[in-house]
């Protein structure tokens, strides 16, 4: 199941004892439908704050209703701040995680004077002009397979840093500035530290070969600061085809 929602008033996605969490929400309302107990499992991790259109859930169940009715069914029941999108059924050795190819991510940067009261929770205000085209010089260096050691927050071990980052687009209009990224998998933090670097980049702190220097030095303290949570949004999780039920379409 595709599932979207505003990080905003949550503590993550992963369940935490005594917060309110999306898997929280999403475990509670999914037992009382289907009329069992349920346990999710989900393609990421988001942290407090971020956001989601497509973050990809799976689980088990007996109930009858049919698969693509499960969405609307859920959604009569789910608090405003949570959506569930599209479902399909999976073969049983299908992990929303282990099973995808990439993930992308999108950063909403509010380049304006003044912000805008509509986007203040899902875009990082940076009144100062950026400049576009350094960030985007920048971004090319990190395009490949690389050590994002650099780009990797404290916190979290999960072995090799090596990643492979398949495209990293930032784009301007109308005084917003969208930094999609989609790769392999990515690390703590990684995506919001990538994007505060380019930040320093685009106020002229820094230069964009800078970026060339710190991928190179595998080393968090030379990187830029971690962006704030509220302008990262998981939008798209890809799957190829094995896990994915002959005949169905893949979950996102």
């Amino acid at each position: 199941m595709v599932v979207g929602y505003d990080g905003t008033d949550f503590h993550g996605f992963q369940r935490q004892k005594g917060l309110r969490t999306v898997q929280e929400e999403l475990e509670r309302t999914l037992t009382n439908l289907l009329g069992h107990p349920v346990s999710i499992k989900a393609a990421g991790r988001t942290d407090t704050g971020v956001h989601a259109e497509g973050q990809v859930i799976s689980f088990w169940t007996s109930c009858p209703i049919p698969v693509e009715k499960l969405p609307l069914a859920l959604n009569s029941f789910l608090p405003a701040d949570i959506v569930a999108k599209k479902a399909t059924q999976v073969s049983p050795n299908f992990h929303p995680r282990f099973d995808a190819t990439s993930r992308i991510y999108r950063y909403l940067i509010d380049n304006r004077p003044v912000p805008s009261a509509l986007l203040r929770r899902f875009a990082w205000h940076i009144p100062e002009p950026l400049n576009v085209e350094a960030m985007r010089q920048a971004a090319q260096f990190l395009i490949g397979v690389h050590d994002f050691a650099s780009f990797h927050a404290s916190g979290s071990d999960l072995g090799s840093t090596v990643r492979e980052m398949r495209r990293i687009v930032v784009a301007k209009g109308s005084g917003i500035i969208a930094i999609t990224m989609e790769a392999n998998a990515f690390l703590y933090h990684m995506a919001r530290i990538i994007v505060g670097t380019l930040v320093e980049i685009g106020l002229g702190r820094r230069t964009p070969e800078d970026m060339r220097a710190i991928l190179e030095a595998r080393n968090r303290s030379v990187a830029g600061k971690t962006a704030p949570p509220h302008g990262l949004c998981l939008m798209k999780v890809k799957y190829g085809r094995r896990g994915i039920k002959e005949g169905e379409k893949g979950a996102a």
